[in-house]
């Protein structure tokens, strides 16, 4: 099997803030999921599919899409990819997640250009379930949940968890018993029961070893310093967070109710996660201008040191939270 196809990847596509820089697009970063052929798309700002084309992601494997808040630099890509998406009829559908007025937006961009989605559409508001600390999202292998944050239009963090996984399935136990490989040996090493066909009843638990705890990630921006935002990635594996302007900016972040470096890495020590990456980058840090994004980095490092500055087209396998790489 391929090594990505094990573990959770983060694909950065977007890491701008505002606007987009000749070496970084607004806001998008994509989830490649364990095991089965889904990406699942964060934010999807202007020029988010050409993105797509520059990377290894397929947007034929694209089957949720969860949106921050409703800012341009978060969301102008979106009728383009999913109109594409239409033409190319190879989508099996898309559920997207994000703040009320996302129906409107998209109902009445589709609309007004006559684009046909030709694939099972639909739309889930999150508002209502982020005030009332309800799930997203859950199927067997994952929890999808969100928190409001503190921004100048209603925006929301999301946390994804992954369910415990199996322990390590006991091979030569399992020969012991006699027990014929092949499909049966699938469900057993994910815990099921099984009958076999000389009657023996074989439940897989007894053949694994403990649980394998599953891997959490949360994505926030955009907002000012949030306890919420806190409290959703408590000691997450990774902590993907805005960081839109400097320490010597801080008065300029309240005004326009965005982070600084030194916010999020605060946020990311008092959640106890285990690594930190800056995202949505200003574009008056951009290399060459007085302060750069390696001061931010430094910044953060000094309250979190385990802390990256993400780039665009950069990967992250949580799996292996140290594996860091550029496609």
């Amino acid at each position: 099997m391929i090594d990505h196809l094990r573990k959770l990847q983060i694909t950065f596509l977007g890491t701008s803030s505002g606007v987009p820089t000749r070496s970084r697009n607004v806001s998008a970063l994509a989830l490649r999921l364990p095991q089965r052929s889904e990406l699942w798309l964060f934010d999807c700002g202007e020029g988010t599919q050409h993105q797509f084309l520059r990377s290894d992601l397929r947007t034929s494997q694209l089957r949720r899409i969860f949106i921050t808040h409703m800012h341009g630099d978060h969301i102008y890509g979106l009728p383009g990819l999913l109109a594409s998406l239409g033409l190319a009829g190879n989508s099996s559908g898309i559920d997207l997640y994000g703040p009320n007025p996302l129906s409107n937006y998209l109902n009445g961009v589709l609309k007004s250009s006559s684009s046909r989605i030709s694939y099972p559409f639909q739309i889930h508001s999150v508002e209502k379930v982020a005030e009332d600390n309800q799930i997203v999202f859950e199927d067997k292998d994952f929890i999808v949940r969100c928190k409001p944050l503190i921004h100048r239009i209603p925006a929301f963090a999301y946390r994804v968890d992954q369910k415990p996984r199996p322990g390590r399935f006991n091979l030569e136990k399992a020969k012991a018993f006699n027990i014929p490989p092949g499909p049966v040996f699938a469900k057993l090493k994910l815990g099921q029961q099984v009958r076999l066909e000389d009657g023996r009843i074989i439940n897989g638990k007894d053949f694994c070893g403990p649980q394998k705890a599953g891997k959490s990630i949360v994505y926030c921006t955009d907002t000012i310093f949030s306890k919420a935002a806190i409290q959703l990635a408590k000691g997450a594996d990774l902590l993907i967070h805005e960081s839109t302007f400097a320490d010597k900016d801080t008065d300029m972040a309240f005004q326009r109710k965005h982070s600084t470096s030194r916010m999020a890495a605060q946020t990311a020590k008092e959640a106890g996660v285990g690594k930190l990456v800056l995202t949505h980058l200003s574009p008056r840090y951009a290399p060459g201008n007085a302060f750069s994004p390696n001061d931010l980095l430094k910044e953060a490092k000094e309250i979190f040191p385990n802390t990256l500055l993400a780039k665009d087209f950069m990967q992250i396998d949580i799996e292996k939270p140290e594996t860091v790489r550029d496609t």
